[in-house]
């Protein structure tokens, strides 16, 4: 049995953002074998599963990896 609770381990405060830096973070994120590609395999493994708990959290991981270019100021 496990407790799922959807926060954030650490908070986020960007006081100073910083494009360059933005755009090199982004180029980790993308691409087949970046956090975008397996955001999007969560997303669509969590229609195999039979639990709606680990279903919830594998919409919630591929979810928030595919957020990363909002928070980073990238299109």
């Amino acid at each position: 049995m496990f407790v799922y609770e959807k926060r954030l381990q650490y908070p986020i405060r960007i006081k100073n953002p910083n494009p360059a830096l933005a755009k090199l973070i982004i180029s980790q994120y993308g691409g087949p074998h970046g956090e975008l590609g397996a955001s999007l395999r969560y997303l669509s493994q969590r229609y195999t599963m039979p639990y709606p708990e680990l279903k919830a959290i594998l919409t919630d991981i591929g979810a928030e990896g595919s957020q990363w270019h909002r928070i980073l100021g990238y299109l």
